[in-house]
């Protein structure tokens, strides 16, 4: 198969209090996926620019810089390839299906993932998928929950049941309930997170709550069960927003247990610490990704115009920490 060439263009503007630093240590920090000896290559081969010139690794980044990168990336397929990979279908019928993805797949190929994705699984399963989408690479893609959490993900295998299905995702008719293991035990047993979710002018690779930017979002809890210095939270989504879940329970001081990037790889309750440290390491080594799952999915069938109510049985790791965990 014919392969081309691609590149992906990046633009930084660089916010007004920030730090002056190294640029080739800011960009490793502001670009996903990157390492500072990449970086540097892309500067010595002159792919960055600052204020539309080229820079040196040692160029100290100024506030209001504007950086733009341009990363050539690795030749792609101009189609995806169906691939053979398990899938598991909880409901499937000529015009829709669910699947409960597992964690550590993703859903569609994007950089970095051509192959082994949820997609490449679907083309192999069936030859209807939407084609609404822009691009090529997400057929049949309604919505997407991130390659480490694991659940419920809804595909359309038609244009106008694809449309449909959008629609009760933008006007939030759709039920989705997740269940988490958080840090901590709440003062409260049910409640609510209200806060912009915008890139981290820190790190452009992870989100935070903000006063001033992103976008709205709003996220209902409750506790299903508590244990020693953790607890079993069911969230609902009034918003939709990339790692809305992840990002507003870090910002109240219960990140999801075992997520590498919003603090729930560390010990963040126990008073005492040297007892409860083995335990959680070993807990740890059970969850190795973010105790999140997408547990049902509730919608309105667009050519059947009934209301279809799935749950998905929870993942092994997640289940033996709980076992664990009481």
């Amino acid at each position: 198969m014919a392969k081309i060439i691609t590149e992906k263009k990046i633009r930084i503007d660089v916010p007004e209090g920030k730090k002056k630093e190294r640029i080739d240590v800011f960009l490793t920090n502001s670009v996903e996926n990157a390492t500072r000896s990449r970086i540097q290559k892309l500067i010595k081969a002159e792919c960055v620019t600052v204020n539309s010139k080229v820079v040196k690794p040692n160029y100290i980044v100024n506030p209001c810089d504007v950086i733009d990168l341009t990363i050539p990336t690795n030749p792609r397929p101009e189609e995806t390839e169906a691939e053979d990979i398990p899938l598991d279908i909880v409901y499937e019928d000529e015009f829709l299906i669910v699947v409960n993805k597992a964690a550590g797949m993703v859903a569609h190929p994007s950089l970095g993932n051509y192959t082994g994705t949820l997609v490449n699984a679907l083309l192999h399963h069936t030859k209807k998928l939407s084609d609404l989408n822009e691009d090529s690479f997400r057929p049949g893609i309604v919505h997407r929950i991130d390659k480490e959490t694991s659940g419920l993900l809804l595909i359309a295998k038609d244009e106008w049941t694809h449309a449909q299905l959008a629609k009760q995702f933008y006007h939030h008719t759709i039920d989705r309930e997740y269940w988490a293991v958080c840090w901590g035990k709440f003062k409260q047993s049910k409640g609510e997170v209200v806060g912009n979710i915008a890139r981290s002018t820190k790190d452009r690779k992870i989100f935070t709550v903000s006063e001033t930017e992103g976008k709205h979002a709003h996220t209902f809890y409750e506790v299903m069960e508590e244990f020693e210095f953790a607890s079993l939270v069911k969230l609902i989504l009034k918003t939709g927003r990339t790692h809305q879940i992840r990002v507003h329970m870090s910002h109240v001081h219960h990140p999801i247990f075992g997520d590498p990037v919003y603090g729930g790889r560390k010990i963040v309750y126990g008073l005492e610490l040297q007892k409860i440290k083995a335990r959680v390491e070993n807990l740890l080594e059970i969850m190795q990704r973010q105790a999140l799952h997408a547990k049902t999915l509730g919608f309105i069938h667009p050519h059947k115009k009934e209301k279809i109510f799935l749950e998905s049985n929870l993942p092994s790791d997640f289940i033996q920490l709980l076992e664990k965990l009481k």
